[in-house]
């Protein structure tokens, strides 16, 4: 297992994180898995062995029943050298307050994470999503302070704009806060958006890139096929509709190109398309998850995967994301001053 630095901080990460989605099988979190504590310890367990160091969570999913899973799970004494990180932002209650990114919300919704966790400290805590509600400046220190109470370890944001992020990171400046750490994204084969302003922000500011659902919600799989019926047990027929598929033809080229490396490596498209994500520039760790072990112990072996020049070309190509303003202007005229973070979408075109 390769090991790398969150962003501009001193932690190092696994290259794959094991994620948290599938445990407990609460409200709508049922349609995706329903992994209960027997399964989830030996899901772990497995990924333990195999030198993954970073369990993500949040405390969302399945209303907490995850956090309480990982909490049992660990017994409430981590083996050393284990990493969790968790997330807020969305509803825990039906009260106006019981959700947002407001110091009482943050606070209150970190205190019940640590209990549900049995443990002292979070090392990842990550806002879960944008909030236009509540003055980024409020949001900011009440993780600082959660910081400095030492409940909280790094900060982190997730599914934010790239000038959402920008917003945070020039407040956290201005007013001496705690930095955000990482990322955690969508990013796929099949969803390259983050190419456009999300990556290059994280090599231009130093963040760490932990990528959620980096399979599609399994449409990447292999087992989804064009002018097949959509197999029993997978998140798309019962109804899950993350991610939205925008242009059905692209994604089935794109799962054909994986097919045709996967079977001349004679290993699965997951482990084609994870290997692609932790290629790319920028990126730190792949978050994984699955109903069974024997999704898990599949998809770790993305970690172990190198793609050859050719490989990685063919499924550039057929995923490509079209060149948008003001892109495809910079790549006319300012090809002769691009940085390191502009050449992560443009160097392919130059």
């Amino acid at each position: 297992m390769e090991y790398r630095l969150l962003g501009r901080s001193g932690l190092k990460v696994s290259t794959v994180t094991l994620g948290t989605m599938t445990m407990g099988g609460g409200g709508q979190f049922a349609k995706i898995g329903n992994v209960g504590l027997d399964e989830a310890r030996r899901q772990i367990d497995l990924c333990l062995d195999h030198g993954v160091n970073l369990i993500d969570t949040a405390n969302m999913y399945s209303t907490g029943a995850a956090e309480e899973i990982v909490g049992a799970a660990l017994g409430g004494k981590r083996p050393k050298g284990v990493l969790i990180a968790s997330k807020a932002r969305f509803p825990m209650g039906e009260g106006p307050n019981d959700r947002g990114l407001s110091r009482h919300h943050l606070m209150q919704a970190c205190e019940a994470s640590l209990r549900r966790l049995n443990t002292d400290v979070i090392d990842l805590y990550q806002v879960h999503e944008w909030d236009g509600l509540t003055p980024l400046e409020e949001t900011l220190e009440a993780l600082d302070r959660l910081v400095a109470d030492g409940k909280v370890r790094y900060v982190g944001c997730s599914n934010y704009s790239g000038w959402h992020l920008m917003k945070a990171l020039g407040v956290s400046a201005a007013e001496h806060r705690q930095r955000f750490v990482s990322q955690q994204i969508h990013y796929t084969l099949e969803a390259r958006e983050a190419e456009y302003e999300l990556l290059p922000i994280s090599i231009d500011q130093g963040l760490g890139v932990l990528v959620w659902s980096p399979l599609a919600g399994g449409l990447l799989s292999g087992k989804h096929r064009r002018n097949q019926a959509t197999p029993e047990g997978t998140r798309q027929l019962a109804g899950w509709s993350e991610p939205p598929i925008r242009d059905e033809e692209r994604l089935w080229d794109i799962v054909e190109a994986l097919l045709g490396i996967a079977n001349a490596r004679d290993v699965s498209a997951a482990r084609i398309a994870l290997a692609w994500t932790l290629g790319r520039p920028g990126i730190t760790s792949v978050v994984i998850g699955g109903r069974t072990e024997a999704h898990i112990a599949d998809n770790l072996g993305a970690a172990d995967i190198v793609l050859s020049e050719s490989e990685r070309a063919t499924l550039d190509k057929v995923s490509a994301p079209p060149i948008l303003y003001p892109y495809w202007h910079q790549l006319q005229t300012a090809r002769d001053r691009l940085s390191s973070a502009d050449l992560a979408l443009l160097g392919p075109h130059l």
